[in-house]
């Protein structure tokens, strides 16, 4: 079969053919009278095989070492294979995302768009310090457009600066943001939904408020105290059996007894938080440090509701949670009498 028959019926090029056959990857083994190639039934399996392999992502060179070399092995090329193009689909997944977030920012114009996409690559860097700028340079409407980038940043960032400067830029973006991270809170990496409960914690947003007080029954136990705090400081009384948990458990007790004061004086609810309080110290049997936490978180609330559980304490069974509760007494409680 001539060069040309072969370059229709194969769809390679005649001029490829040539270029095979130059670097004796394919050549034919005949020629004719005229001197004009002419391909046998072997030569033409032989190019279907460098064609096949070619499809896969081979180059010239690796086709002629798998077809020529006996020791090859075909399972080792193919991983490489696999390998190689996981790095171009994340590569194209990466190149994807950045244009959803440049057309998501809703940028008017090409400097607009420029701008866009420096900053977009700015929060991409290897360098923690630019990502840095790059947050602080987004204005509020910038921050808004790219909120989903913002927090895609800042719960990869592992540099405590950058997620400073991001978690700012979060906020600014406000509930926007939202939708990137209410899903982390489900992550497999503790760090990533610590991240994103911090950040979600700073939104000033009903909707974050909503995910806040589901996050109360996670299972992960940071997550649940981060959301309690941020909903004690806003009043939400949902976070009061959390907060008291934390100040048994010694989790942040004085930042939790603090909330639990504000939320027991601006909802007029000290009995029930007392309650609460007293509660946790009657599970605590074999705990005396818990109970002497519980005894100092008692002087945030009112005397006169603190008393009676107060009065309990001071008659405990370890001497230094009778001092603790004494003191307490004696003072007349953080709020006064």
């Amino acid at each position: 079969m001539l060069i040309g028959e072969v370059a229709q019926r194969s769809g390679v090029s005649a001029r490829m053919l040539r270029h095979y056959d130059a670097i004796g990857l394919v050549r034919p083994t005949g020629r004719t009278a005229g001197g004009y190639r002419e391909y046998s039934d072997a030569d033409l399996r032989r190019l279907f095989h460098v064609e096949s392999l070619r499809s896969l992502g081979l180059s010239l060179v690796e086709v002629r070492r798998a077809l020529d070399d006996p020791g090859f092995a075909p399972s080792d090329l193919v991983d490489d294979l696999i390998g190689a193009t996981r790095e171009r689909i994340a590569d194209a997944e990466d190149l994807l995302r950045r244009l959803e977030q440049v057309r998501a920012s809703g940028a008017d114009g090409w400097p607009d768009a420029l701008r866009t996409v420096a900053l977009v690559r700015g929060l991409h860097s290897d360098d923690p310090v630019r990502r840095q700028r790059s947050a602080l340079s987004a204005d509020r409407t910038e921050a808004t457009g790219l909120a989903g980038t913002l927090a895609e940043s800042l719960l990869a960032e592992a540099d405590e600066n950058a997620a400073g400067v991001l978690r700012w830029a979060v906020e600014r973006a406000g509930g926007e943001a939202l939708a990137v991270l209410a899903p982390a809170l489900d992550s497999p990496e503790p760090a990533v939904r610590l991240r994103a409960v911090t950040a979600i914690a700073e939104i000033s947003a009903a909707d974050a408020d909503a995910v806040l007080v589901g996050a109360l029954e996670h299972p992960d136990e940071a997550v649940r105290h981060r959301a309690a705090l941020a909903l004690g400081t806003r009043g939400e009384l949902r976070a009061v059996p959390v907060l008291a948990g934390m100040v048994a458990r010694g989790d942040r007790d004085v930042e939790a007894a603090e909330a639990l004061g504000a939320l027991a004086d601006r909802h007029g609810c000290a009995d029930a938080v007392v309650g609460v309080l007293a509660e946790q110290s009657a599970t605590r049997h074999d705990d005396p440090a818990a109970r002497m936490r519980l005894a100092q978180a008692l002087a945030e609330l009112p005397a006169a509701a603190a008393r009676p559980a107060l009065e309990a304490l001071a008659h405990d069974s370890h001497p230094d949670v009778v001092r603790t509760a004494t003191y307490v007494l004696q003072r007349g409680g953080a709020s006064g009498t």
